[in-house]
This record gives C-alpha cells, sequence and structure tokens, in this order.
C-alpha cells in the first residue's frame, strides 16, 4: 500500500471512528429522558389499543416491567436520534459521491423514512386497535382473557416493524427497474407471484394468526400498484431518455479523420500539448473534506 492510500485509509477509519462515537453518545444523552417518559408512554399505548373487555394486562416476574421500558426506551432513543445519525452518516459518504448520486440517495433516504414512518403511524392508529378488538370478542364467561405487558409490547414491536418494512415496496420496485433488473412489463406479467410473496412476508413478519397477514397484506399489495405505477410513468421513461441514440444509415459517415494533414497542420500537430494540471486525487478530496469538518 503506498503512503497516500494508507493516509487515506486512516483518514476513513478516523471518520468512521467520528461518526460512531457521536450516533452512540446522542443515543446516550437521550435514553434517560425516553425512559423517564416511558411509563406514561406505554400506559397511553394500552389505553389506545385495548379495548376495556381484555382488562388490565399482567407481568408474570418482578423485572419484567423495567426490562419493557429498558427496551422500548432504546429503541425511542434510537428514533428520536435518527435525524442526527442520518446526518452524520451523510457527511461520511458525502466526499466518495458524485453530485447526481447525492441527490438521487438523499431522495432515496428521505422517502423510505418517510414510507417507514407512515407505515408504524398506521400500524399504531389502525391495525393494532383492530387486532386488539378482534382478540377481545372471543372472551366470554367461559374464556376470560389474560394477557401479558410483554407479549402485548413484542407483538406490537414485531407488527410495526412489519408494517415499516412492508410499506418501502414502492422504493424496491421503483429501485429494480430502474438498475434493469426487472421490468414493468416483467411485474405486470408476474403479477400473482409478487402477491404470493408479499403473502409470505406478511406471514413471516405479523404474529401466526391470518388477520394480522391480511392487514399487513392488503396496504403492501397496494402500495406495490402504487410503486409499479410511478415506476412505469418516471423512471422507465427517464431510462429511455438516458439510452444512447444508435446512428442511421442516413446519417454521413465523418471522414475528418482520415484526410491527411498537410502545411501548418502539421505544424500545429507537432508542438507538444501544455502542461497539465496536477491531477487531484479522490483520497485528497475526501481528506480535506474530512480535515475541514473537525476544524469546524
Amino acid at each position: 500500500m503506498t503512503d497516500s492510500g494508507e493516509h487515506g485509509f486512516l483518514y476513513h477509519l478516523e471518520a468512521l471512528r467520528t461518526l460512531l462515537l457521536r450516533s452512540l453518545t446522542a443515543i446516550a444523552i437521550a435514553m434517560p429522558f425516553c425512559l423517564w417518559a416511558m411509563p406514561w408512554t406505554i400506559q397511553k399505548l394500552i389505553q389506545w389499543c385495548c379495548p376495556p373487555e381484555l382488562g388490565p394486562l399482567n407481568y408474570f416476574s418482578p423485572m419484567e416491567v423495567f426490562i419493557v421500558e429498558l427496551k422500548l426506551s432504546f429503541v425511542a432513543a434510537i428514533a428520536l436520534t435518527y435525524p442526527y445519525i442520518a446526518t452524520q452518516i451523510w457527511n461520511f459518504l458525502v466526499p466518495a459521491l458524485y453530485p447526481k448520486e447525492r441527490r438521487a440517495i438523499k431522495l432515496w433516504v428521505i422517502s423510505a423514512t418517510l414510507l417507514f414512518v407512515a407505515g408504524a403511524a398506521f400500524c399504531i392508529g389502525l391495525i393494532l386497535p383492530l387486532l386488539m378488538k378482534f382478540s377481545a370478542g372471543f372472551a366470554s364467561t367461559e374464556l376470560h382473557p389474560m394477557l401479558g405487558l410483554s407479549n402485548f409490547v413484542s407483538m406490537a414491536g414485531w407488527l410495526i416493524l412489519g408494517f415499516g418494512l412492508m410499506f418501502q415496496f414502492p422504493i424496491l420496485v421503483m429501485l429494480l427497474v430502474k438498475f434493469d433488473l426487472v421490468s414493468v412489463e416483467t411485474f405486470r406479467s408476474k403479477r400473482p407471484y409478487v402477491i404470493v410473496v408479499i403473502l409470505v412476508l406478511a406471514a413471516v413478519l405479523t404474529p401466526p394468526d391470518v388477520v394480522s397477514q391480511l392487514l399487513l397484506a392488503i396496504p403492501t399489495w397496494l402500495l406495490f400498484e402504487g410503486g409499479l405505477f410511478i415506476a412505469a410513468r418516471t423512471v422507465a421513461p427517464e431510462k429511455k431518455e438516458e439510452e444512447p441514440s444508435e446512428p442511421t444509415e442516413s446519417q454521413p459517415q465523418n471522414h475528418a479523420s482520415h484526410t491527411p494533414q498537410t502545411g501548418s497542420s502539421q505544424v500545429e500537430s507537432a508542438t507538444p500539448p501544455p502542461p497539465s494540471e496536477p491531477v487531484t486525487t479522490e483520497e485528497d478530496t475526501m481528506s480535506d473534506f474530512y480535515t475541514q469538518q473537525e476544524d469546524q
């Protein structure tokens, strides 16, 4: 490894270490506040999702409530510090990206974040209350529900994560079309297989019941159709415009390269080219970028 290459690698390693330390520090600062607000958050979540027929939730070990609050506080701290962590990651990646790549990645990241938040909000606002109300419908004089706090939080967490991930389907469709992995026509012809894949993923990401699976699969299928519609209207036309046009037979051939050079043209070709300017490598640019970040 050359000295310049080793110098650039050390700069990347130092920048990555700074990124990790700043992210962990932000999470550590936010976590005590989340832990302080977690009892109120759990109480409001239970009041919103659980109907009165289910009764109060129970805990079956002395430390169960504290462990649940600790886990939720960690997740809430990551969610609160996500804009800061995303900014740090972006600053780490910017020197290695071209301007066009920066615009594209920024658009995809913002879209993915908004879709994940929309999926989580859709799950908390509609799916969890419907699911708990459906569960309360089985209660009778012979059957009395006794739900645990840990089971409820675990189920809610998996559902929120599943809805957030499955709401990324429009972005997945558009990326596959943009990078020529799958065409819009292939998606349309293989639509039944896509629906089967959505049902399988919904079954994996939800509790083992048909209601949760359908509540996740139906919105995901609608999002897939929306992503396919957007890809057919925007991504596919852009790809056709970027493709270079092939020369036609009617276009004249350029024979300028075959004409002999005489007179002053030979003298001009014999003159040496002007000295080239020193080339700035990508590693030097990234090193200057990280140095400016440290000075700030």
